[in-house]
């Protein structure tokens, strides 16, 4: 899956269960916050099996944009 290798890359943003953090950090909706859901529900919901959260942080612009792009790249 496209979406969990990238955040699998992500070296500096965070994977967490969720995002109400002041650092960056990405979740996978499907697996973590809807995952009581049935693959009906989450479509009905918006919820489409690729997609990711991010949350950015405080932390230095260009040391997000940095990771972000590594892991786009890997």
């Amino acid at each position: 899956d496209v979406s969990i290798k990238f955040m699998d890359s992500l070296e500096f943003v965070a994977i967490v269960t969720h995002v109400a953090d002041a650092r960056s950090c990405v979740l996978h909706p499907a697996s973590h916050t809807h995952r009581q859901l049935s693959d009906e529900q989450l479509m009905e919901a918006g919820v489409r099996p690729d997609l990711i959260r991010l949350s950015v942080g405080i932390e230095n612009a260009d040391d997000i944009i940095a990771d972000i792009e590594q892991a786009l790249n890997a």
